[in-house]
């Protein structure tokens, strides 16, 4: 069975970091892009960033710079540290998978965890 489970998230102020982790089981993920995607109330689910299997990042302009995603295969693991916290950053985070190239659409990652609920306030 198939598991991807986040974890890290939490209430904090402004300007603060979090490093929100997602560990994955089932299947080896080493082959594939990884990403975490955000969804707040009300919002569509919005890409954040994403590293394929040979480390490559990419990132959404509205957390580049802040945020780096980063992935650690011998622990079937992948990490997103965010600094700089914004209230705008407050929502449920998502990472998911996929076999292949990046993408920053939802709809073409398999795998999908819980979410995280990162509270920013100001």
């Amino acid at each position: 069975q198939v598991q991807l489970v986040e974890s890290g998230g939490g209430l904090v102020q402004a300007g603060a970091s979090l490093r929100l982790s997602c560990a994955t089981s089932g299947r080896t993920f080493s082959s594939h892009t990884l990403a975490w995607f955000r969804q707040a109330p009300g919002k569509e689910r919005d890409f954040v960033a994403a590293i394929n299997s040979a480390g490559y990042a990419y990132y959404a302009d509205s957390v580049k710079g802040r945020f780096t995603i980063s992935r650690d295969n011998a622990k079937n693991t992948v990490y997103l540290q965010s600094n700089s916290l914004k209230p705008e950053d407050t929502a449920v985070y998502y990472c998911a998978a996929r076999q292949g190239f990046i993408a920053t659409t939802r709809d073409y990652y398999a795998y999908w965890g819980q979410g995280t609920q990162v509270t920013v306030s100001s």
